[in-house]
């Protein structure tokens, strides 16, 4: 490696910080499968996990799914498979059976296919090459959704995929730009996807045009000040999250039932409204059949000033909540 290496040096000593500050989350003797597109973020990621996989005796399996939205698909696939076995990596690949006609279904097949090929080879972990800049696009753009806390902090170092497998992003600290001057010193070849200039897509219109913006105008640190704010924001929702979990050891707080589910009314009027909302938040994600928004939440605390036998307006699979005091009851029919 040339001294005048820079990303490459920058890069290789930002991962190691990374593994000593949190050395759970890529251990050493570990089988990972490091999911690759062919862009600048996975090659990079590949690569360093690549140049570090002896000293820490890790097992590499390189993971690429098809959605088959381009005409060179198949050539992307190919080309990863090349650098994969050109740097004695272990390839697999999944490519999808059907058409994939939004971002979100695209991405519920993509990690469902990772998940697969991590069970396949027998991995604890996957690990993606989502960087800072990710995380900056992910907040601003749950922000504009109306997203609370959790949504602008769930770009996260590490999440359980199952009971077995973890998701990584050793990445977070690390902006596109320094991935992309890491590839130029290595000599890899990306893959450019000409979807990533398409601004039909909203990301892509947040990356190309409403970040720029912000940061020529309002703050040219503006990505390491939001990233920031996303690591903030991430260590109040596990303490919350915490906190709400705790509501729920006292046997007198809740009654757990298929059919009839409730709330003990006064012990949760003595809980902040924060925790509040986060133990409603626990307490309905067990029963209803989508997931639990802010309607749903402020249509049941409603129900705790409320007089007795009142009733909430249905959620969504004819579920409905009542007051029978002392409690709040989920009634299921």
């Amino acid at each position: 490696m040339k001294s005048n290496h820079r990303f490459t040096k920058l890069l290789r000593a930002n991962l190691n910080a990374v593994l000593r500050s949190q050395p759970e989350i890529l251990p050493q003797n570990s089988s990972l499968l490091v999911a690759v597109s062919g862009g600048q973020d996975s090659l990079c990621l590949a690569k360093l996990l690549q140049m570090q996989r002896t000293k820490f005796n890790w097992n590499l399996t390189i993971a690429h799914c098809d959605h088959q939205w381009r005409r060179d698909s198949v050539a992307n696939a190919e080309h990863v498979e090349h650098i994969a076995k050109e740097w004695g990596i272990a390839f697999c690949l999944r490519t999808s059976a059907s058409l994939l006609t939004s971002e979100a279904d695209a991405r519920q097949w993509r990690y469902a296919m990772l998940v697969e090929m991590a069970n396949t080879h027998k991995c604890d972990y996957v690990v993606t090459g989502h960087t800072r800049s990710d995380r900056v696009e992910t907040l601003l753009y749950n922000l504009m959704r109306g997203s609370g806390a959790d949504g602008l902090a769930s770009l996260t170092w590490m999440r359980s995929l199952t009971d077995d497998i973890k998701l990584v992003r050793p990445l977070l600290n690390v902006s596109r730009h320094e991935t992309l001057g890491f590839c130029h010193e290595q000599q890899i070849p990306i893959w450019e996807d000409s979807t990533n200039q398409n601004l039909d897509y909203r990301r892509n219109r947040l990356r190309l045009e409403t970040i720029p913006y912000l940061q020529e105008h309002f703050n040219p640190q503006l990505e390491m000040a939001i990233a920031q704010t996303s690591e903030l924001l991430h260590s109040d929702v596990i303490y919350l999250e915490e906190q709400a979990k705790s509501f729920f050891v006292d046997n007198m707080t809740v009654i757990w039932d298929d059919q009839a589910p409730r709330l003990h009314r006064q012990r949760l009027q003595e809980q902040p409204l924060a925790l509040q909302r986060r133990i409603l938040r626990q307490f309905l994600a067990k029963y209803l059949v989508h997931q639990v928004n802010f309607e749903d939440i402020e249509r049941f605390l409603n129900l705790l000033t409320a007089q007795n036998r009142s009733q909430s307006a249905p959620f969504k699979g004819n579920i409905s909540a009542f007051v029978e005091h002392p409690w709040i009851v989920l009634h299921i029919s």
